[in-house]
């Protein structure tokens, strides 16, 4: 017999049937949209509550308008997910860089080491400081925020950077403190072109 899956949380999973009609419905919808439910949406419904106050707060930032492209937030959740070791975030996450921006490598070469990576100096000039906010947040000066203006980021877009980082800091915590696992659907997306559609 086959090895079982091993489970996504190491918290208990509850089932659809049992959710409050709110969140079973959100999970609903993301699971039409994507045609899988990603795993962070079943672990975190273990309390109701924080799933809430969690993607009302992760769509406040990846999901609004403003100087940043939805591929350049899914970035700065690559970088420094993979710099605070989170397996989920920058699995999930890379999937998503790779079907924004429509470049297969992106999310690997981002995720290994960004600087690295085939991305613009404006792109660089936001990684470098989101890494700072994750990592040294205690150092960003008035400098970082020139940097930024150089290139054409606002003040309000470097909010958006820090809050990002800071926000997927605390994503990065959890998910790797209760064990979350990546959906496998998320390893192959956005690695090899869709066929055209008739």
């Amino acid at each position: 017999m086959p090895n079982a899956s091993p489970p996504i949380s190491r918290f208990p999973v509850p089932r659809l049937e049992d959710l409050p009609e709110d969140v079973r419905a959100r999970i609903l919808a993301v699971q039409e949209k994507a045609g899988f439910i990603p795993n962070v949406f079943l672990a975190l419904a273990h309390r109701p509550d924080e799933f809430r106050a969690f993607f009302d707060y992760h769509d406040a930032l990846m999901a609004k308008e403003g100087g940043l492209s939805k591929g350049e937030r899914e970035m700065i959740v690559v970088a420094t997910s993979a710099a605070n070791d989170c397996h989920y975030c920058v699995v999930a996450h890379g999937a998503l860089v790779r079907v924004y921006e429509k470049k297969p490598l992106l999310a690997d070469q981002v995720a290994v080491n960004y600087r690295k990576a085939d991305i613009t100096a404006r792109q660089r000039a936001m990684l470098d400081f989101a890494m700072k906010v994750a990592l040294r947040s205690a150092e960003v000066e008035e400098a970082d925020y020139a940097r930024l203006r150089e290139h054409g980021f606002t003040d309000e877009d470097a909010w958006d950077i820090a809050g990002i980082a800071a926000f997927f800091g605390m994503s990065n915590r959890l998910a790797n403190s209760i064990g979350m696992r990546p959906n496998d659907e998320f390893y192959l997306m956005g690695r090899v072109p869709r066929p055209a559609k008739k």
